[in-house]
């Protein structure tokens, strides 16, 4: 017996070095999901009677957003292939617009905590009486982007681009991307009706 046992502690080593022969582990890389953006086409779906319009991807569900939840005008642009939301709102202009400004303001900045930068453009249509500004919100943030707009007298309207996951910048680049030419293709076609 004691024999026995000898064999199997000189052939104890011999097997572990056998098994621990091969290729060593490597550690997996992140792997990010490959997403296809759809091509882009736009139409007028802002619902009639509004006080605003423009061009609204084609690929967005225009959901009205009920005022229990809002206000009046307001409405979600819902991108259910990027699991994204454009939430928009407006409030009419009484004597209020520094404090209207100052809220959108606010909105942007609230994200600067996780935000590498916040570049700022202003946009102005003076035929059509828009004057707006779009804030880029680079980095693992909330939200994307954001702007407001306004005719300065009535009508202030301000939008947020939102998608419905954990922020990664680097996995989330081609939505962003895609948002951002909409969002842009929003402000340069804004009008008051």
């Amino acid at each position: 017996m004691k024999r026995q046992i000898n064999h199997l502690l000189l052939l104890l080593p011999i097997v572990a070095l056998c098994a621990g022969c091969g290729r060593a582990s490597m550690p997996k890389p992140y792997g990010y999901v490959r997403l296809t953006m759809p091509d882009t086409c736009y139409a007028d779906a802002v619902p009639k009677g509004y006080p605003y319009r423009f061009d609204v991807s084609c690929h967005a569900e225009v959901r009205l957003v009920s005022d229990e939840q809002g206000g009046q005008y307001w409405i979600d642009l819902h991108y259910p292939a990027l699991n994204a939301t454009v939430h928009c709102s407006y409030q009419p202009v009484r004597g209020n617009l520094r404090e209207l400004t100052d809220d959108a303001i606010r909105f942007v900045y609230r994200h600067s905590s996780h935000a590498s930068s916040i570049p700022e453009k202003g946009f102005v249509h003076a035929e059509a009486r828009v004057y707006g500004v779009l804030f880029d919100l680079e980095g693992n943030t909330a939200s994307s982007m954001q702007f407001f707009v306004t005719d300065s007298v009535r009508h202030f309207f301000r939008a947020a681009a939102y998608c419905d996951c954990v922020p990664n910048a680097d996995s989330l680049a081609p939505v962003y991307d895609y948002l951002h030419k909409d969002v842009v293709r929003m402000v340069e076609s804004f009008e008051w009706r």
